[in-house]
């Protein structure tokens, strides 16, 4: 993709700008025009290349999980530096000054840097949050979400250059799948001579098998209820897939002709079904390390065993962005 460099060459209409609004469950998406905003220093304006659809944003869409509205969905998001803001250059993520026409990626929120939680190694729960594709419309700040022409990034958003070899289909939900992966992977160790178990296998459990056999897993075990997954689990790197509707006695039996009868060093819990959880469990070694992903809309409290986490030395983690 050839670099762009003149920033009048980047708007066409250098005032104004569409974005699809979301104002409820079920409600069409009514695409609205909104005056493109006057950048502060540190932020970016970014004309959008591509925007891909994430779970959460269907579980958004159908009621399932609440957002403020109006607003706009979207937040697995690449496209052109279209506009910088005035003072010093802003840098990606390596710290090299970005340019009108880069081809960027970020992080799916925008964090301060200095409040508690930031300073304690969880940006993602910083309170003063600046989350993409979840914020309600505001006049100095329209344009937030993917499903627009614009987006309008924030200070203290984390930006990656797309490298001109990478597709824009495959780099897209870079900053949600695949960070988040890697955020679960990172949370659970060391992967290397490790069995693990991957408990369900869309877009995160696909990225959790190529990412767990990049990092030298001994075995790779994928489970998930649509056949289909399975086969897309096995391309990325599963060893054995086990359907979900057997897994009960199934997924015991693979598990143990895996392991020498152990259980799995890590599992990872990505499918969102609060049944898979006592299940994750069950699987685990003496000492196992289970990382909780998937259950990120309300539900029913699962059971667990708490004796059983404390005589078999369990460690159970959550993950919620990165």
């Amino acid at each position: 993709m050839s670099k762009i460099t003149t920033e009048e060459s980047t708007v066409p209409n250098a005032h104004m700008g569409l974005a699809s609004v979301f104002r409820g469950p079920g409600q069409p998406l009514e695409c609205q025009p909104f005056a493109l905003p006057e950048l502060d220093a540190g932020e970016i304006l970014v004309g959008i290349t591509c925007c891909t659809i994430c779970g959460s944003d269907l579980h958004t869409y159908q009621g399932h999980r609440d957002t403020p509205t109006p607003t706009v969905l979207g937040h697995e998001i690449i496209g052109q530096v279209v506009k910088l803001g005035p003072g010093r250059p802003v840098c990606d993520i390596e710290g090299k000054p970005l340019e009108l026409g880069d081809l960027v990626t970020w992080s799916i929120a925008a964090s301060c840097g200095i409040c508690f939680y930031c300073r304690h190694g969880i940006p993602q729960k910083c309170e003063s949050l600046f989350k993409y594709g979840h914020e309600p419309i505001q006049p100095a700040h329209p344009f937030s979400g993917g499903l627009a022409e614009y987006c309008h990034l924030a200070v203290g958003t984390a930006i990656a250059r797309i490298p001109e070899n990478v597709p824009i289909d495959v780099a897209c939900p870079a900053n949600c799948a695949t960070a988040t992966v890697a955020a679960a992977l990172r949370m659970a160790g060391e992967c290397e001579d490790q069995t693990i178990l991957i408990q369900g296998s869309g877009m995160l459990g696909v990225a959790a098998c190529a990412m767990a056999q990049w990092q030298g897993a001994r075995a790779v075990i994928a489970t998930d209820i649509d056949p289909q997954r399975l086969a897309w689990a096995k391309r990325f790197g599963a060893n054995q897939c086990v359907p979900a509707r057997e897994e009960a006695h199934a997924l015991r039996r693979v598990v143990e002709d895996a392991t020498n009868g152990r259980g799995v060093d890590i599992a990872i819990e990505l499918s969102g079904d609060r049944s898979a959880i006592p299940l994750g469990l069950d699987s685990l070694r003496v000492g196992g390390r289970y990382i909780l992903v998937g259950a990120v809309f309300p539900g029913a409290p699962v059971p667990i065993d708490v004796e059983q986490v404390v005589r078999r030395l369990l460690s159970i983690r959550g993950v919620h962005n990165y």
